[in-house]
């Protein structure tokens, strides 16, 4: 039985009611065929937002510590996870990052949608962080088209180191489809770095977050690496 649309209806009601989210450029979603979504990150419940809201399914990566936390909460959270399409991905291991976007590919393959954050990880002082160049590896191979998402007030929504969610409003902000040439494995590094700037600028121009031209990380991978934000 596939419980997924009853769960996108009632989140979105929820969404839609408890938060007052509002939403625009819905009308820019393709109607079918592979997407790309590129949207900026600031909140745990982004993929939830985003699955919710969009006019199709997405399917998202997430890290893999989620849904391996023991007990109740971890097994809860693999259950949300496999129901609204979200793949855990260790994001420590290099070679499972990589393959977590075969996965996306496999999708963008079937003509579904995949969501995927440039910046790789949440940001938690509010900047637009420069973008990681696996959505251009993914527009580049497949073709298909990436839609630009920026996200504005999710952060308020759990605040991090909050185990509680407050009813505050956000916007989700929709963009015209971005379209760039499908050269499968003939794209270089020079194409994928200009893609992907491409791209945050446009999701820079929907959430109105400040930049900053460094990549962003992990806390926690930081401080397995010693190193500090």
């Amino acid at each position: 039985m596939n419980l997924y649309p009853m769960a996108q209806t009632a989140v979105t009601g929820l969404m839609k009611t408890g938060f007052r989210a509002r939403v625009t450029g819905l009308e820019n979603f393709p109607a079918d065929g592979p997407v790309i979504v590129a949207s900026n990150h600031r909140a745990f419940l982004d993929s939830v937002i985003i699955s919710a809201l969009m006019p199709r399914r997405v399917a998202f990566l997430a890290k893999a510590e989620y849904v391996n936390t023991p007990g109740i909460g971890g097994k809860l959270m693999k259950a949300l996870f496999d129901l609204i399409d979200i793949i855990p991905v260790n994001r420590s291991d290099q070679s499972q990052r990589l393959k977590a976007l075969d996965k996306g590919l496999e999708r963008l393959e079937k003509g579904q949608v995949f969501g995927i954050y440039p910046e790789g990880t949440r940001s938690r002082d509010g900047y637009l962080y420069r973008g990681r160049v696996g959505v251009a590896w993914l527009a580049h191979k497949t073709g298909a088209p990436v839609v630009p998402v920026g996200l504005i007030g999710t952060d308020r929504l759990q605040p991090p180191g909050s185990r509680f969610i407050r009813p505050v409003r956000f916007t989700v902000r929709v963009g015209k489809p971005m379209y760039f040439d499908q050269v499968g494995d003939r794209q270089t590094g020079k194409q994928r770095r200009e893609t992907t700037d491409l791209i945050m600028d446009e999701i820079a121009q929907l959430s109105g977050q400040p930049r900053k031209n460094e990549y962003n990380s992990s806390p926690s991978l930081d401080k397995d690496s010693g190193t500090s934000n």
